[in-house]
């Protein structure tokens, strides 16, 4: 983060439906001088451990609201992006929703030019603080998006208790999808089960 290593690359999210691009995830990529590109799922895990996720964390925040900003002004009035978020980063100690909304003000942006993505495995222990974090978020106009769902836990008391906007269903049921396969049967289902929620 100090040596200005990391970067933020921007996934587009293609409505279907129209082919128009109005949002867009943020992804994290870290370019090393001399080991070059280094994949998250190998320093993300070690920046947890560490709590450093929440300086990296606050830094692709600050960074996507700026493009969000941006693409707003330049091509699409209600563009939105993604931003990962790590469970670290809602533990108790750590206040960073009031500066990332306090940020935003200062920006003049809608809380709803962002959507703050979360795992499962924030929700298996959520306190009260996790709750009213995720609350706070919800009253400013940010969506909630749960990634990763229909692996692990995926509770569907979550989705009953957290007031979740877009369910991200796992890629391994996604990437191999094909007519009358069980990966289509059930991601069918997932869709159906979120519209009735």
């Amino acid at each position: 983060l100090a040596g200005k290593q990391l970067q933020l690359y921007y996934q587009p999210i293609v409505e279907l439906p129209t082919g128009l691009i109005n949002k867009a995830e943020a992804l994290l990529r870290w370019y090393h001088p001399e080991l070059g590109l280094i994949n998250p799922a190998d320093f993300i895990s070690i920046a947890e451990e560490t709590r450093m996720i929440i300086d990296i964390g606050d830094w692709v925040f600050r960074t996507a609201a700026q493009k969000v900003k941006q693409w707003r002004a330049s091509h699409c009035a209600r563009f939105q992006i993604s931003i990962n978020t790590s469970p670290v980063q809602f533990r108790r100690d750590i206040a960073l929703h009031k500066t990332w909304l306090g940020f935003l003000q200062e920006l003049e942006l809608p809380g709803q030019s962002i959507v703050i993505e979360i795992t499962e495995g924030l929700l298996l222990d959520a306190g009260s603080g996790v709750t009213s974090r995720l609350r706070s978020f919800r009253e400013a106009g940010i969506q909630i998006s749960m990634d990763d769902f229909g692996t692990g836990y995926s509770s569907l008391g979550y989705l009953k208790k957290f007031d979740i906007d877009h369910l991200k269903i796992d890629q391994s049921f996604v990437q191999s999808l094909a007519p009358d396969s069980n990966d289509l049967a059930l991601c069918e289902a997932i869709i159906v089960m979120a519209h009735k929620l």
